[in-house]
């Protein structure tokens, strides 16, 4: 059996900052009908197309699926999924800067969120994130429901 080849994807990490410069709320997506895990939330993002850096990518599917400009993507981590209709290397870009009215251009649904994240359910490439985000800010207990 070969090994599937992955999927580069770029995703981002909207965070709100407060007054001070602090990581605040981040905004997370419904995955829409007619999409695998149709429902499931998670970082907005999409595939690099040929060509494309992470960043380009990135500005790009935010735009066509949001409707936002977004500033500078500061590249985060990287991780690698198996799901069970594709294997993906995630590209995960925090993003604090953006202009434009939020706009949901696939009818997906849009949510700011804290830890520990109220919508559900959480895709299983968004888990690795929440723990981050939990490690990051000396967040103890869950980082999901469900």
């Amino acid at each position: 059996m070969s090994e599937r080849v992955a999927v580069d994807v770029a995703v981002g990490v909207l965070v709100e900052r407060d007054a001070a410069g602090r990581e605040g709320r981040f905004l997370l997506t419904s995955r829409p009908e007619g999409k695998v895990y149709a429902g499931y939330w998670e970082f907005p993002g999409g595939k690099l197309e040929a060509g494309e850096s992470v960043e380009q990518a990135l500005k790009r599917e935010l735009h066509e699926e949001l409707g936002i400009t977004i500033g500078v993507a500061h590249p985060w981590k990287i991780e690698l999924m198996d799901y069970p209709h594709a294997r993906v290397r995630l590209h995960f870009c925090k993003v604090f800067d953006w202009s434009g009215e939020f706009e949901m251009r696939e009818q997906q649904a849009m949510a700011w969120q804290a830890l520990p994240v109220q919508m559900q359910p959480v895709l299983p490439g968004t888990i690795p994130v929440l723990q981050w985000f939990a490690a990051e800010r000396g967040h103890e207990g869950p980082t999901h429901l469900g």
